[in-house]
């Protein structure tokens, strides 16, 4: 192979997944990864339609994916007096197989272990491409030249921003912002369990805002309209992400006040901008960028089965191409362009935190007239089915 030595950023999906592929045909793959260790819990994630189940089963993860599963969740929307004014359905919210992002990670790392090295606590500080290669620079170890370098490491990706360009020309703010915190819900005298095992959360709406609290996606998830993409809050500080939480709720009613209390005490709390990259090519030179580095679309639905397919295409052209490179990364770009086109286009704030009262009404129409929920079950399963996604000879 012309290129046979691989260095990717980021151990939490992407990367791992794109690391099952390359170091089992004939890649020599190091994995950089900033955090000390993989991260456990997290929010959950969902898997949906034909093409994302059937890249999982050619993964040979899809049983101990399913395993490790979440339980259904029903999304109970309610008013200020916990009445209930509609039910989202857990089909709906956790697709066809739903599972905690620390868990998937878990899985991933632990099937692809002996397929690179992992190194934990470092980061990529600084990338010169030659003719030959890629001479990285990392923030601990010695740097290193590689044939390819690969960015799974996020909407804020270090390999995209040292490769495309900065950031606020490739990624787009939805005018939302969202917060998911390790916090106990304050649901005290709220069904949290249905006697058939399903989970129940709850979600409240003003007009911009959302608190559901409960379930599987995060155990306190706020989504909240946020014009000029958020800002000020500093995205690295806890405090600063806290204050700017708490002033964008502030006056909501509920149990929306007893829900940031609890979060003033939680350990973990992430606060980000929703945002999608306007990318349509996802290389440049000897870089390529896999998973939300590349089409992220935060709270989409759709981003970690796209991952997963992302990281199969690349690594099953680069294989058909015999490492070379070029040949495959135009063939990436290509492939991915329908695929990733679903998280070119989609805001989920809208949809989670509605503007007005009006269009509150609306959402939850949706999901008490039959009709109408099928008809999105049938969208959201045609927009992650992608039959065009080859079958490589892949070992």
């Amino acid at each position: 192979m012309s290129t046979s030595k691989i260095l990717v950023s980021g151990a939490s999906i992407a990367g791992p997944a794109l690391v099952r592929w390359l170091g089992r045909n004939g890649f020599d793959v190091t994995v950089v990864e900033k955090a000390p260790a993989l991260r456990p819990g997290g929010q959950a994630v969902d898997f949906k339609g034909r093409t994302h189940r059937d890249v999982l089963d050619r993964m040979g993860i899809l049983d101990d994916v399913r395993a490790r599963q979440t339980p259904r969740t029903d999304w109970r929307m309610v008013d200020a007096r916990d009445r209930v004014r509609a039910v989202i359905p857990g089909e709906f919210v956790g697709g066809d197989l739903e599972v905690l992002r620390g868990d998937l990670a878990a899985v991933l790392h632990e099937h692809t272990a002996r397929d690179a090295e992992y190194v934990f606590g470092d980061e990529i500080v600084g990338a010169t491409e030659t003719t030959d290669g890629v001479q990285v620079a990392f923030a601990h170890r010695p740097s290193e030249r590689f044939d390819l370098v690969v960015g799974a490491d996020g909407v804020h990706s270090a390999v995209r921003r040292l490769a495309f360009g900065p950031e606020e020309q490739l990624v787009e703010s939805l005018g939302y912002c969202y917060a998911v915190a390790d916090a106990a819900a304050p649901l005290d005298g709220l069904e949290t369990r249905r006697p058939d095992g399903r989970a129940v959360a709850y979600g409240y709406n003003e007009p911009g805002r959302l608190a559901l609290l409960g379930g599987q996606k995060a155990p306190s998830l706020f989504v909240f309209r946020a014009p000029g993409g958020g800002a000020p809050y500093d995205r690295h500080d806890a405090a600063s992400q806290r204050a700017f939480l708490e002033a964008a709720f502030a006056g909501a009613g509920w149990r929306v006040p007893a829900a940031l209390d609890a979060v003033r005490r939680a350990d973990d709390l992430y606060l980000d901008a929703l945002a999608r990259t306007r990318m349509t090519s996802f290389t440049r030179g000897r870089f390529a960028l896999v998973g939300d580095s590349g089409h992220a679309n935060t709270l989409g639905g759709f981003g970690t089965g796209l991952s997963l397919v992302a990281a199969y295409v690349l690594a099953g052209e680069l294989v058909a191409a015999r490492g070379d490179h070029e040949t495959a990364f135009a063939a990436y770009d290509r492939r991915m362009r329908k695929p990733t086109r679903v998280a070119r286009t989609g805001n989920a704030g809208p949809f989670l935190a509605p503007p007005t009262n009006a269009r509150i009404r609306m959402r939850d129409r949706t999901f008490t007239t039959r009709w109408m929920y099928r008809s999105m079950l049938w969208m959201t399963d045609v927009f992650a089915t992608d039959t065009s996604v080859p079958a490589y000879a892949l070992r």
